[in-house]
């Protein structure tokens, strides 16, 4: 079975587009292709800067005869109906079959569809794939209707078999599909033909071009973590711009140039974060400084005097852009040693949301929350209100202002030079945190306070105004922020009752309910189950999301064990038997049994089990200790099922079944003040 080789060869593409493209080609292409009855073994999808390649192995030469059967008009049926039928199936009516069905004899059609050749295939695929590709910006150039991302200018498409590779031939707005490519825009112009896979990899590693974007980032970081580490140094890792970088060339020549002594004081994040945005350089840092002394860059091509000429270059653009970063720092140097208020008076003038008014005014919310939630998580109320207050100083910072991903880490550097405390300074960089599932959760008191003040005045804030996500829509990320709260109060071990915060607000139950599913989200990952959750959501003081989360991790725990299990089987069976006597007899059993009735051993085993577990279980609630409630209440699983066993509930005394019906309450009663299980599956 022949090999295809698909090459689309434009302008270049730009490098955040690639591996979607084509992961985006190869699914297009083979699906088209299965949809039509081919069949392959395996399929890879590779891209350059100018070209998206997709390599399809043991792709069947043609797709097989297809055999249709269509039930057609009954016999007695009028003639323009049969005749209508025939027209559609394309026979006559001698070619028809009459089968016997309920209503009368049926005209049936068997239609015999031939399969079809690879390439005529192939020819109907391609050009409505690359026609209809899901770019998300193309262009239209020339005289053509054909957009694409770039410019197009050439089509390579073959199959490969043993006796040689055939051209797919297809023509698509002028380009027409053939066997050559070319290599390196400036080291191997030209055009050559390829025959296979395999020679078109090594052609184009002759011609300059590494066809493999993995291939590419590997050389990449070998070379520069090489180069680095011969100075004495080390690269600072970066995947994001290794992956956009190696999307940025086809044959990368790692260069490394030093940075100017006069920028060498900025941060090493404003070093880094400018090198990054604007040159796409590496930083290259001294491990025991930590300070950013040289960069990285990566060309496309090698040079006769081994990239100094690109290095100059690079080093003059550099300069230029490091210029302003250090009139940015040490302006906003100048400002922050003076008056931080400055800063702060300017966001009067920025509007946060033109409901909820300025970020002024936002700031004045939080600084009065995280004095409140101070005591909560060991802060100093007035330190924490000073945090707040000046944690989103550095909004109005020339540095935040061309560099927006450093705001918070500016505002500690800045809050430090203002000479306010380590742990003060600290808040204005770690009260953003956390921003996604990875992200270190704060631990200290201050940034703490002003962290869960922040993402709490956001949520109260937009439900109040009933600005709530919607399906897949969270502009505000106010996903992001319940999860933020959810992790700083789990990663701290903090008792803090919700409600006591949105104040009972006729929207606070609305936010509960958010908050639950947010946490239900968090705990799945944990491998805690949602109906060992909703058990626990179900009991009283469920906005304490800590104490909430230490009953639900007791309570799964508990359900792992062979005890538990059966003790909610037990639970269970009870509350069934109960459940059906109340609704046949129209009135509740819920009033204590007696133990004077109890006739069997086992009922008097059970009652005083049910007494000695609400002894030990009462307690240990009090005290928060799950762990210890459910293991006393472990001890009613053996006379519970001895119970089952042994007595007939639905006796013939009234006396004997009422008082069984009510000790069956009491035995639900017990098991509910740990969770309540009825919420449980299985």
């Amino acid at each position: 079975m022949p090999d295809l080789l698909l090459e689309i060869f434009s302008e270049e593409i730009p490098a955040r587009m690639q591996t979607r493209a084509a992961n985006d080609l190869k699914k297009l292409v083979t699906d088209g292709l299965v949809e039509a009855g081919l069949t392959y073994k395996s399929a890879g999808a590779f891209s350059t800067p100018r070209r998206l390649c997709l390599t399809i192995e043991d792709l069947t030469s043609e797709s097989p005869d297809v055999t249709e059967e269509r039930k057609g008009p009954r016999a007695d049926a009028p003639e323009k109906a049969l005749e209508g039928f025939l027209r559609a199936t394309g026979l006559t009516k001698d070619q028809l079959e009459l089968r016997d069905e309920k209503k009368g004899q049926t005209y049936f059609a068997r239609i015999t569809k031939p399969g079809r050749a690879a390439t005529d295939i192939l020819a109907e695929v391609i050009p409505a794939t690359i026609r209809n590709f899901p770019w998300p910006k193309s262009m239209r150039w020339g005289a053509g209707s054909l957009r694409w991302v770039r410019p197009l200018h050439s089509v390579l498409c073959i199959l490969t078999a043993e006796d040689g590779a055939e051209t797919v031939p297809f023509d698509i707005d002028g380009i027409v599909s053939g066997n050559t490519t070319e290599g390196h825009r400036f080291m191997a112009p030209g055009r050559f033909e390829v025959s296979s896979f395999d020679d078109y990899v090594a052609k184009l590693k002759s011609a300059k071009v590494v066809l493999s974007a993995e291939e590419r980032a590997e050389a990449i970081w070998h070379d520069a973590t090489n180069m680095a580490f011969a100075a004495g140094l080390e690269v600072v890792e970066d995947k994001g711009l290794l992956a956009e970088v190696a999307g940025l060339v086809e044959w990368p020549v790692v260069l490394m140039g030093e940075i100017g002594a006069d920028f060498l004081g900025l941060p090493p994040e404003v070093l880094q974060t400018s090198m990054r945005e604007h040159q796409k350089f590496f930083s290259v840092k001294n491990a025991k400084t930590g300070l950013i002394e040289r960069f990285i860059t990566v060309a496309n091509r090698e040079t006769v005097d081994h990239g100094a000429t690109i290095l100059a270059g690079n080093n003059k653009v550099l300069s230029a852009r490091l210029s302003d970063a250090k009139f940015f720092w040490e302006n906003d140097l100048r400002i922050a040693k003076a008056d931080v208020s400055e800063w702060t008076q300017r966001l009067e003038n920025v509007t946060f949301h033109n409901k909820l008014g300025t970020q002024a005014a936002r700031i004045d919310r939080i600084a009065a929350l995280a004095r409140e939630l101070a005591p909560i998580v060991g802060a100093d109320a007035d330190d924490a209100e000073t945090a707040a207050r000046i944690a989103k100083a550095d909004l109005s910072s020339e540095m935040v202002y061309e560099f927006p991903e450093l705001q918070g880490l500016m505002g500690r550097y800045y809050a430090e030079a203002a000479g306010y405390s380590s742990e003060i300074a600290a808040a204005a960089e770690d009260h953003y945190s956390p921003l996604g599932p990875s992200d270190d959760v704060p631990t200290a008191p201050i940034s703490v306070a002003v962290a869960l003040a922040d993402k709490l005045d956001t949520l109260t804030g937009f439900w109040a105004i009933d600005e709530k996500p919607t399906g897949s829509k969270d502009p505000f990320a106010l996903r992001r922020a319940a999860l933020g709260v959810i992790r700083l109060l789990l990663g701290n071990a903090l008792t803090l009752p919700l409600q006591t915060v949105f104040k009972d607000a006729d929207w606070s139950d609305d936010l509960l309910s958010f908050f639950h599913d947010r946490l239900k989200v968090y705990l799945r990952d944990q491998d805690i189950p949602h109906d060992v959750i909703d058990a626990c959501l179900a009991m009283p003081g469920n906005d304490d999301l800590a104490l909430l989360v230490k009953r639900a991790e007791a309570l799964s725990a508990f359900l792992a064990t062979e005890d538990g299990e059966n003790l909610v089987q037990g639970y269970k069976r009870a509350a069934n038997i109960l459940t059906q006597a109340e609704a046949k007899d129209g009135v509740e059993y819920r009033y204590g049994a007696d133990v004077k009735y109890a006739e069997t051993d086992e009922e008097k085993t059970l009652f005083a089990a049910l007494e000695t577990a609400s002894a030990a279980v009462q307690p240990a609630l009090e005290a928060d200790d799950f762990p210890t409630a459910m293991s006393a209440m472990a001890g009613l699983r053996a006379p519970i099922d001895a119970f089952f066993e042994a007595v007939k509930v639905n006796a013939d005394s009234e006396i004997m079944r009422r008082n069984r019906l009510n000790l069956l309450h009491d035995i639900t009663a017990a098991c509910g003040k740990i969770a309540d299980l009825s919420r449980l599956e299985g």
